[in-house]
């Protein structure tokens, strides 16, 4: 037979329910959104706020970034001619040295000495 240990812990329980009012439903939504709603307007218009600063953040730290770019590559022009002066100062005095290499082989030419 059936005892009591095969009943449905649910069974009876839609019976005992009262029957829901559709009106009482609505005014209690309608007053937990007119409780809630100011607030979250608000949270959105601040979360609105931050973003735009955050994007303005953004550029204004992509425009520094840029700034530290253009000055590191002042830093590698400055290193470049540097280096290019050393390099003219070497070519100045390799002239120089043929030159005077020049004057040498020719006042022997002219000595007589064949070279």
């Amino acid at each position: 037979g059936v005892g009591p240990s095969d009943a449905s812990p649910d069974e009876g329980v839609v019976e005992d329910l009262p029957l829901i009012d559709e009106k009482a439903v609505e005014q209690l939504t309608e007053g937990l959104i007119s409780h809630y709603l100011p607030d979250l307007q608000r949270s959105k218009s601040a979360l609105q706020e931050l973003t735009q600063n955050q994007v303005v953040l953004l550029e204004t730290l992509e425009q520094e970034i840029s700034k530290f770019k253009e000055c590191n590559s002042i830093v590698d022009i400055n290193a470049l001619f540097s280096e290019a002066k050393h390099y003219h100062n070497k070519l100045v005095n390799i002239r120089n040295e043929m030159l005077m290499l020049h004057e040498k082989t020719s006042k022997l030419k002219v000595s007589g000495i064949n070279i």
